[in-house]
């Protein structure tokens, strides 16, 4: 049987949305029938989103034509877990390289079972922070992970004098409750630090604050401050990398092969269809390039190994640290406070803050493309506000927890949706459920722990060239024959290079006769984003230029002109897609809160007319149409 629709027509009489109410109440209890016939006019909206209609199937173009499940879609369990694990597999390159780094920084030795623990609680507060979000956050198909946006600042506050690690010789010989001692009271200063930057955080999203940020930011104060993220990190992949050159740019090559030059082939793989076996080809190269790469990289370095055809110290030797996997317990869950109650410090909670603006910013852009993947209308306001405040809560449980790291969303994870064309918010959900359990697995820390240096270093070069590259391309947008806006990139680039490598060369050169003070000028002065978005902000807002030159009209449009006429009225008609569970049962006072459904919307029943007046006598898909319209300016 087809499954039911709902025909918007023109009445002559009317211009409102008419149906039947037979059909209607029937629809109401769960039967299928089509509603096409003129007896009921101005349905109340609230009543007709409780319809329990389904797409119908369609042989005309459409957008969602080649959508799996979309967002509101619940596959087969089995289905969830499979993709639900893809997802996992897919964020984890990404996760890994992140503990690598602030490991070293917090005093912590590579034979400290304190690191293997560090990363299953970025993968079990990973899971919790995705599981807000795609359920009372933006609810779209978005995976939360470790941020780099945090990790320069969190880099610059363990580069103070007072947190300088000992040299490696007197690590070595300090036992496991000495180094604890000296590595805990580092990492409750990056927790104090994380939880005061992000209660910021959830204030700018709770109270719509988002738009002020905007105002004073374009795409030529993001291009410095995004770069220098991944231009201040060369230092640490070089450092990894130089253990083993050739099994590092053996690594870098693999990955580009995988992603770049196969990543359009496609892979047939087995599965089964009701009773019989067939193929299905996947295009595997594209979506897990770093997974599929670590784990050839690290059989490689296991024949190496057991061949001998190394020096017994070679750190590409996958024995050196089967210590840490037989000292990892095989369940450990993380809890709140493991490594000590959090310390806050001025200079620490203002430095992680310049991560944040960077990562609200970010994650804004993955709302918008995550929505067109997903085939939905663009996020409304409220729901980006509710997205930025979740992804601020998550930050907090992130820090309380003690992983060292705030929450941001993923874009790999995005772009999976594209090429599975698996949108289903559901499937997402039982990926987070996967991270939390494997981060309650110490023996799945402790194997990502014993991955060799190099292999590690391969990976961060090609992390952290993709980081850089994210920033160059917001250049896209504005003008580079203006030697405005090539005066205001080059100064924002150099000064984030030479300010942070100044002072880290002369640490004691600021001293402001405060030492508070004297803290946070040096936290500042040592983070190159901010160095460079700063005086991007201060030049691209002073000096003269239109918005066209800047890239304010290109930003603001951007995706708009790909959607066409169909597209875009697909779109409006699934905004419900965002509302948060039980929203039904809130009080009406609710929707004057920024985060809430109704915030700034407009009329649902004069949208409904509007959009019924642009496409007359077209079938909608009812789960594509919810009952919900709302204005989505941001």
């Amino acid at each position: 049987m087809d499954n039911p629709t709902l025909n918007l027509q023109e009445s002559p009489s009317s211009p409102d949305v008419n149906v039947s109410l037979s059909a209607y109440q029937q629809n109401l209890t769960g039967s299928a029938q089509v509603i096409n016939e003129a007896e009921l006019t101005e349905v109340h909206l609230d009543a007709l989103s409780k319809c329990n209609l389904q797409p119908m199937k369609s042989d005309g173009s459409n957008h969602k034509a080649d959508i799996v499940y979309t967002v509101d879609d619940v596959p087969p369990w089995y289905l969830c877990i499979a993709l639900g694990f893809q997802h996992y597999l897919t964020m984890m390159g990404g996760t890994l390289s992140y503990p690598f780094i602030v490991a070293p920084k917090l005093c912590i030795p590579e034979n400290h079972p304190a690191r293997g623990s560090l990363i299953s609680t970025i993968f079990f507060v990973s899971g919790i922070g995705t599981l807000l979000q795609a359920t009372f956050g933006v609810r779209l198909p978005i995976v939360q992970g470790s941020t780099f946006s945090f990790l320069v600042p969190i880099i610059a506050i363990l580069s103070l004098p007072k947190w300088e690690c000992p040299s490696p010789e007197e690590l070595v010989n300090r036992t496991h409750e000495e180094v604890d001692d000296l590595w805990m009271p580092r990492m409750r200063e990056i927790q104090g630090a994380i939880i005061g930057a992000s209660l910021i955080e959830v204030v700018v999203g709770a109270l719509g604050l988002a738009g002020l940020l905007m105002r004073v930011i374009s795409p030529l104060t993001v291009t410095p401050t995004i770069a220098l993220i991944g231009l201040s990190l060369f230092p640490e992949a070089a450092k990894h990398a130089e253990t083993n050159w050739p099994i590092s740019f053996a690594t870098f090559g693999l990955v580009v092969l995988l992603s770049q030059y196969l990543r359009d082939v496609s892979i047939p793989i087995p599965f089964i269809r009701t009773t019989t076996g067939a193929f299905k080809r996947y295009e595997v190269f594209k979506i897990f390039p770093v997974v599929l790469t670590i784990t050839t990289m690290w059989f490689i370095c296991f024949l190496l190994t057991v061949s001998n055809a190394t020096d017994l110290r070679n750190p590409l030797r996958t024995d050196l640290k089967n210590g840490l996997l037989d000292d990892s317990p095989w369940v450990r869950v993380p809890y709140p406070f493991q490594w000590g109650a959090p310390t806050f410090s001025l200079g620490g909670v203002v430095g992680v803050f310049a991560g944040v603006i960077i990562s609200v910013i970010e994650s804004v852009g993955d709302y918008y493309a995550c929505a067109r993947l997903a085939a939905v209308r663009v996020p409304p306001v409220d729901a980006v506000n509710r997205g930025i405040a979740i992804e601020g809560l998550g930050s907090i449980i992130s820090a309380i927890f003690g992983s060292g790291c705030g929450l941001t969303s993923y874009s790999e994870n995005i772009g999976a949706i594209g090429i599975t064309r698996v949108a289903s918010r559901r499937v997402i959900q039982m990926g987070a459920a996967l991270m939390v359990v494997f981060g309650c697995l110490g023996k799945v820390g402790g194997l990502f722990v014993s991955i060799p240096e190099p292999i590690v270093g391969g990976v961060f070069i090609v992390m952290f060239s993709v980081v850089s590259s994210v920033g160059l391309s917001n250049l896209q947008f504005v003008d580079l024959n203006s030697s405005r806006n090539l005066f205001i990139l080059g100064a924002s680039l150099f000064l984030g290079l030479c300010i942070p490598s100044w002072v880290a060369d002369h640490p004691k050169s600021i001293d402001l006769g405060n030492e508070v003070l004297t803290q946070l000028v040096r936290v500042l002065l040592s983070t190159s984003m901010f160095v460079g978005g700063f005086v991007g902000i201060v030049l691209d807002n002073t000096i003269p230029g239109t918005s066209a030159e800047r890239g304010l009209s290109a930003w603001a449009t951007y995706g708009e002109d790909g959607d066409d006429e169909s597209t875009r009225n697909d779109k409006k008609c699934s905004i419900s897609t965002y509302d948060p569970p039980f929203v039904s049962r809130l009080p009406a006072w609710t929707k004057q809160l920024p985060f809430m459904p109704g915030y700034n919307r407009k009329s649902q029943t004069a949208i409904v007319a509007a959009t019924e007046s642009a496409v007359p006598q077209h079938v909608h898909k009812v789960n594509e149409y919810n009952g919900y319209n709302h204005d989505t300016k941001l």
